[in-house]
């Protein structure tokens, strides 16, 4: 009988040993922050003790703070930003290199720096009534100018002249010049002249004899295409002092053609120029006539011909020509 009874007693035991266990497991949490005997009166209390101790654990509980991370998409999406760490928090700020620096001060200096656009002046607001400017199309014919000028450029041929060397170059060219002003030519005669020399020069060897008289024939051919009245066959030989007969200068002309492929519609450095010393803003005679002296000057210079394009050329000679005269701003001093 005694045994029986025990069991039930033991068995009893054993549930309420579990029940404690399991309210254990359930307020793991809260008995750190709170004594035992508050625990046990919430378990075992009434309803109102139990509530009470369900604030009391509230009250004690530490607000967390959260912290929200970006996940690898939105990351993804965000451009990278130069960061500065401080003790304060992140703070972005962007960082200007030194590189960055003085080129900006330097385009200040040279007032290369961005200007609005009612400051910029349109060089051909007076030619809108000329029909000659045609400037519903001045745009489109630079650029194609700007896409045609390497097809009309020499290439080194003076190792290709066995009789001819850059001395003798430079003193043809020069005569040309002073002929070119005692016939009142056109300044476009002249630069389609020296062009006509050079590229059948690089295509065809000439003896020294016949160097004056390529000259003479490229500058007639020139004169045809620019002039409205063209000098004569008789007048390039008096002004070649008899040197060669008419039959000569016609074949030559007619070789020089040849070898050309009938190809004259280059743009030359003075399209470039024309365009230059307008933009030119103030421009004067003065600056002017100092431009085209530079660019003859240069084109004198067998090298300046083969190395640089006919539109670098004449920026250069605005540039020169502006720096020389002292007219602002025309960039750094050098």
């Amino acid at each position: 009988m005694e045994s029986r009874a025990d069991v039930p007693h033991q068995q009893l035991r054993g549930e309420v040993k579990q029940k404690n266990v399991a309210a254990d497991g359930r307020n793991r949490r809260v008995l750190k922050d709170i004594d035992v005997s508050n625990v046990v009166g919430a378990v075992r209390g009434p309803v109102a003790t139990r509530a009470a101790a369900k604030k009391l654990v509230e009250k004690k509980q530490v607000p967390e703070t959260v912290i929200v991370i970006s996940s690898d998409e939105e990351s993804e999406n965000i451009k990278p930003v130069s960061r500065r760490v401080s003790k304060e928090g992140f703070s972005r700020k962007e960082v200007k290199t030194l590189t960055s620096i003085l080129t900006s001060r330097s385009k200040a200096a040279c007032g290369l720096a961005k200007k609005p656009e009612d400051l910029l002046v349109n060089i051909d607001a007076a030619d809108v009534e000329n029909e000659l400017a045609v400037v519903e199309y001045v745009d489109d014919i630079y650029k194609f100018y700007k896409l045609t000028e390497a097809d009309g450029r020499v290439q080194d041929y003076m190792h290709l002249q066995p009789d001819i060397n850059v001395k003798m170059r430079s003193i043809l060219v020069d005569w040309l010049i002073e002929v070119h002003r005692k016939f009142e030519l056109m300044p476009e005669t002249l630069y389609l002249t020296l062009n006509i020399i050079d590229r059948f020069l690089a295509v065809k060897v000439v003896p020294r004899r016949e160097l004056q008289l390529v000259g003479i024939s490229s500058m007639l051919i020139a004169c045809k295409y620019e002039e409205i009245w063209a000098p004569e066959v008789s007048d390039f030989i008096c002004i070649s002092d008899n040197a060669y007969i008419r039959e000569q200068v016609l074949t030559m002309e007619k070789a020089i053609l040849g070898k050309l492929e009938w190809y004259l519609t280059v743009p030359t450095p003075y399209v470039f120029l024309v365009r230059y010393i307008k933009a030119s803003v103030p421009s004067d005679k003065e600056m002017e006539n100092m431009v085209f002296f530079l660019v003859e000057l240069g084109l004198m210079q067998y090298p300046v011909v083969i190395m640089y394009c006919p539109s670098l050329i004449a920026a250069s000679a605005v540039y020169a020509a502006r720096c020389t005269l002292d007219k602002s701003p025309f960039g750094l001093k050098l």
